[in-house]
């Protein structure tokens, strides 16, 4: 099997606890260690992607759709990825759900630039919706590795470090944001080595491949 996994994982807001030690884990060796290699790459990519989104989205610049795009490009690699260890259904799947995790983000960008409180709470509750949908759809996906508390709780965090980075970027406190974002950076990190490992246990030959 061709080893499309490792240009495209699973970035964004899939959060999971299991083979996490807290702050920025030890590289593995050999083909563990390229798998965690492309994995953190590929979380890397997700939340810078969507610091730019963020700040096209709320100066309104003239790439914002580009930024989306470009952003949104990176769910459908992820359910890609998928498709190696799972299938294509459930690739289709994450990748719907990715996708519907991306646009609420939108919504809830929009609406805290206009200083909507009712739509921003809409968008929030469904956000939160969404990341449970994520959770419960991997945890039965590698149920050994993956518990579905665990990933509840890492994704809302992830979702509640990306709305202090919009609140700060709105309201102008510069430094805010860039901690903030600093902050997701380091929580895509912990996030990315959880699966590669949750993976790597699940799928040992497909994934040295």
């Amino acid at each position: 099997m061709r080893s499309g996994f490792y240009r495209a994982a699973m970035p964004l807001a899939i959060a999971l606890t299991i083979g996490s030690t807290g702050g920025t884990a030890q590289m593995a060796s050999g083909s563990e260690g390229t798998l965690q290699v492309n994995m953190r790459k590929l979380w890397e990519d997700h939340v810078s992607w969507t610091r730019m989104y963020i700040i096209s989205a709320t100066a309104n610049a003239p790439d914002k759709a580009a930024t989306l795009d470009r952003l949104m490009k990176n769910q459908d690699d992820i359910g890609n990825a998928m498709k190696m260890f799972y299938g294509d259904s459930a690739g289709q799947k994450l990748t719907g759900l990715l996708k519907d995790h991306i646009r609420i983000a939108g919504e809830l960008v929009d609406a805290a630039a206009k200083s909507d409180k009712p739509k921003v709470e809409d968008a929030s509750k469904r956000w939160g919706q969404n990341a449970d949908q994520l959770a419960m759809f991997l945890a039965a996906a590698n149920p050994a590795n993956w518990k579905v508390d665990d990933l509840k709780t890492m994704l809302h965090h992830h979702l509640d470090l990306t709305t202090k980075e919009v609140t700060a970027h709105l309201g102008k406190d510069w430094k805010g944001s860039i901690d903030a974002y600093d902050k997701v950076r380091d929580q895509a990190l912990e996030m990315a080595d959880a699966l590669s490992s949750g993976i790597m246990k699940q799928f040992p030959q497909k994934a040295a491949m």
